[in-house]
């Protein structure tokens, strides 16, 4: 198992806690190279930097910052850094959850799909908590996820989405990413010149989540692991939306 090539990467930047305790757990499991935004890159989701250049320094032969989002640094490395693409690309730790529709947000995540993207598999992997700053507990079970993933694969265009519980973790639940369960705020403040400005907050609601989600694992005080997958193609509606082409055809020759 020590011939595999992990690239390790994040959104929180190349100096986090989160990353340099996955990179000490997964230094047992492969190969380890580490490629992470220069700076915090949180909530950037999967842009790519196409109006500006990109920078990359270079600390060692395995450690690199790069002046662009997750998805950007996971480009970088497996296109130009790295002599060959790796086995398992593994993005994180991040500190707070990524669950239910915070994925669509999440530069951690995003770092993750793009590997896959590129073929190489992924997972991603989050500690449920802004305060605790304890990340033994998700080192280890990255490490133990790395082993398997290495070992069994992951279907193709299909990534996890891991997140932790703080303190005591009691098991390993199999999760669907869940509906959305909080409440967007838009606070507004005024500057000292008197002009309104705008933060974006929200809040999250507990009571009603679905028993099979991410966020029901995380409440039960379980490791929540999310099959996502690139394709986000809705079959269902592929048959009930041909019935529309006869009438949208119609409006089109008009």
């Amino acid at each position: 198992m020590t011939n595999k090539r992990i690239l390790v990467t994040n959104d929180d930047g190349i100096h986090a806690p989160g990353l340099k305790a996955l990179e000490a757990a997964l230094c047992e499991v492969g190969e380890v190279t580490v490629a992470a935004p220069d700076r915090e890159m949180s909530a950037t989701s999967q842009s790519i930097s196409l109006h500006s250049p990109l920078r990359v320094h270079r600390y060692d032969e395995r450690h690199f910052a790069v002046t662009g989002t997750p998805a950007d640094t996971v480009i970088i490395a497996l296109y130009h850094l790295l002599p060959q693409k790796p086995d398992l690309v593994v993005s994180g730790i991040n500190p707070g959850g990524n669950l239910g529709e915070n994925v669509i947000y999440s530069g951690t995540v995003a770092a993750a799909m793009e590997a896959v993207l590129h073929g190489v598999p992924a997972f991603a992997i989050s500690l449920a908590s802004r305060k605790q700053k304890d990340f033994s507990a998700a080192a280890a079970f990255a490490a133990r996820l790395a082993a398997k993933v290495l070992e069994e694969g992951l279907p193709a265009g299909v990534m996890l989405n891991v997140n932790v519980p703080r303190g005591e973790v009691r098991g390993v639940r199999i999760t669907a990413q869940s509906q959305k369960v909080s409440q967007n705020l838009v606070i507004e403040q005024k500057d000292p010149r008197g002009r309104p400005y705008y933060w974006l907050d929200e809040t999250v609601e507990l009571a009603d989540v679905e028993p099979n989600s991410d966020y029901a694992a995380i409440v039960a005080q379980e490791i929540s692991v999310s099959p996502l997958q690139v394709d986000r193609t809705h079959y269902p509606s592929l048959n009930h939306l041909s019935s529309w082409l006869t009438s949208l055809q119609t409006t089109a020759k008009k």
